[in-house]
């Protein structure tokens, strides 16, 4: 962990302040070590720490962020990408572009996931319809979407557990 304030614990997973933190810091960090459990080389096994994980990093956006989780052919983390941003309700997401991505970082597979600033996790009908549209564009390329998750401060909703995928 690279924050000041934080340092390891003698027991592996602990931590010790080293002086008074503020609510801001304790949300920094939590999202610093959200980010460290996607970093490159990470396997992927556990669904619902994977939602939590991105949970702590999109819910306090108060606009859409529509981000990648590119996955090698063992589904261990490559990277993990914002792509696009947006305005309170929607977000401009260019196949094209994430094509383009998933192609530079050699990925095998992806899992597509976005925030939905109100809150509320459930996909809109333009969430099923990106969703075909990007699993259709990168079937075209030979790389799988694993998964699109959506983001709320009330939960994540995976489209793949809701038969969209």
């Amino acid at each position: 962990m690279k924050y000041h304030k934080l340092k390891a614990g003698e027991m592996t997973g602990t931590y010790v302040m080293e002086s008074p933190v503020t609510e801001a810091d304790i949300l920094r960090m939590a999202q610093q070590l959200a980010m460290s459990r996607l970093s490159k080389g990470r396997a992927l096994t556990d669904p619902k720490q994977v939602f939590s994980h991105l949970q702590t990093l999109l819910q306090y956006h108060e606009h859409e962020v529509f981000a990648l989780l590119l996955l090698d052919t063992r589904h261990r983390v490559i990277s993990f990408q914002e792509l696009f941003r947006g305005t309170l309700d929607s977000a401009s997401v260019y196949p094209r572009e994430v094509v383009k991505i998933a192609l530079e970082h050699n990925a095998a597979a992806v899992i597509l996931v976005h925030n939905h600033p109100s809150g509320n996790p459930e996909p809109s009908q333009a969430d099923r319809s990106l969703t075909y549209t990007l699993k259709e564009a990168l079937n075209l390329i030979g790389v799988r979407t694993l998964d699109h998750i959506i983001v709320g401060s009330d939960g994540c909703v995976s489209l793949a557990e809701q038969g969209y995928l």
